[in-house]
């Protein structure tokens, strides 16, 4: 056989091969029949002469066969994560994004202002920052092994070893990116282009995933009207005070945010929230929450619809996310806070959509969208 007829055939072979191993792998029923991609926010800044733009959003738009349900779902990912998360895991399975499509919802998938395929400039954005592997290992991967916190040992769903070295966790690590080290620049951006995103594709349910945890409470309090429900998965959490796992510290100024966020009656800045802190946690595994002291100040605009709280069985949010979820009652927010485990599903991290049960937490998530937003 001479080398072009070689190639060709070693290239039919392999493409056969991928469709297969992709029709097996895909989510039955529904499948995207259209891919697009826009930019939504962006203000143009710098001297004159030497204008770039600043907060522009990269937005991927997933549409279905045929669009079974009535609002479309945003997703927003994470601190050094992009939108890769959502569409394929490390080890090759379909992602959230296609079960999604596949149930019929339009997907929008983002990446961060500064962010992946949305423009950092240097000397007018923040400055960035990143997770080293071995800290990677030890907040998602291998977390058992490493036991930083008491739930750490129950994390089974990772797959692979979860250490350097690994084609699944080097697979993940590859797609880490820098982020802007301030969460505070962070949330002014995305309030600003997911206004944006909204005001263009109208009515969503937004689905968050830690860092991201304040751009569902911003958005719905930027725009009530077109926020039908919040799906917040390892939301960002506690209020007040810095996750045990990175260190004494403050957070989350604003309860729920870093920013400022609409109260009732309203506060001029954060110093205007009274504050108090459980004398002792409920539990020995968990951490005392901060809470207002009442009568609290009420999140007057963050209510009024479906909101979920997701939470984990081992993950490091574990420890702390019911305080987010306490503030938000207190602030008199309806919520449903879901710990995995007590509907069943074991084993989880905090990278949950990329684990071995992903598909299962997914199904989990739909019909508890399909119960609570109509």
């Amino acid at each position: 056989m001479n080398p072009p007829l070689y190639t060709l055939a070693r290239s039919l072979v392999a493409l056969t091969a991928a469709s297969l191993l992709g029709a097996c792998a895909a989510p039955t029923g529904n499948t995207s029949s259209d891919r697009s991609a826009f930019y939504a926010g962006g203000t143009y800044v710098g001297d004159k002469g030497k204008e770039v733009m600043q907060g522009a959003m990269y937005v991927e738009h997933l549409r279905p066969t045929h669009r079974t349900q009535p609002y479309p779902l945003v997703f927003f990912h994470g601190a050094a994560q992009t939108s890769m998360n959502w569409i394929s895991t490390p080890d090759g399975r379909p992602g959230w994004a296609q079960y999604f499509v596949a149930q019929g919802y339009d997907v929008y998938l983002v990446d961060q202002p500064a962010r992946g395929r949305s423009a950092w400039h240097p000397g007018i954005d923040g400055a960035l920052r990143n997770f080293p592997a071995p800290v990677i290992e030890q907040l998602f991967t291998a977390s058992a092994d490493l036991a930083k916190w008491p739930q750490a040992k129950l994390h089974t769903q990772w797959p692979g070893t979860g250490r350097r070295g690994d084609p699944v966790f080097d697979q993940f690590y590859a797609s880490q990116v820098e982020y802007l080290a301030s969460n505070a620049e962070t949330q002014t951006l995305v309030r600003q282009a997911g206004q944006a995103l909204l005001d263009r594709i109208g009515p969503a349910v937004l689905v968050t995933h830690s860092q991201a945890g304040p751009f569902g409470w911003l958005l719905a309090d930027a725009r009530p009207d077109l926020v039908k429900g919040i799906v917040a998965v390892e939301p960002n959490a506690p209020p007040i005070q810095a996750s045990p796992v990175f260190g004494a510290g403050k957070q989350l100024a604003f309860g729920v945010s870093d920013i400022p966020i609409t109260y009732d009656p309203p506060i001029r800045d954060a110093s205007d929230l009274a504050l108090e802190q459980e004398t002792t946690p409920s539990r020995s595994d968990l951490v005392a929450c901060w809470r207002q002291k009442e009568p609290a100040r009420r999140l007057s605009h963050v209510g009024g619809r479906p909101i979920l709280v997701l939470i984990t069985e081992s993950s490091y949010h574990a420890q702390y996310d019911h305080c987010l979820s306490n503030w938000l009652t207190q602030a008199g927010v309806k919520n449903d806070m879901v710990r995995l485990e007590q509907v069943g599903i074991r084993g989880n991290g905090h990278m949950v959509m990329l684990e071995k049960n992903n598909i299962d937490v997914a199904a989990w998530i739909n019909n508890w969208l399909q119960t609570k937003v109509k």
